[in-house]
């Protein structure tokens, strides 16, 4: 049976929940950040995802430079 179109939960995946710990951790792994740094990241960008994925890239590729 296919799946029932009008029954959609709540979550938003284009956004990051930055009060959910386990969110946080698996942003940070993703990107080789420590948790702290996801945190900041969120902090200063807010909580869309393709934002906080384009600002950790930046930060990944500076650390990959180095």
């Amino acid at each position: 049976m296919a799946d029932d179109k009008t029954k959609q939960d709540g979550r938003d995946r284009s956004r990051v929940a930055g009060d959910e710990p386990y969110e946080v951790e698996y942003f940070a792994q993703k990107h080789g950040l420590n948790a702290q740094q996801a945190r900041d990241l969120i902090a200063e960008h807010g909580n869309d995802r393709a934002t906080l994925d384009a600002a950790a890239e930046k930060i990944a590729g500076k650390r990959g430079q180095a």
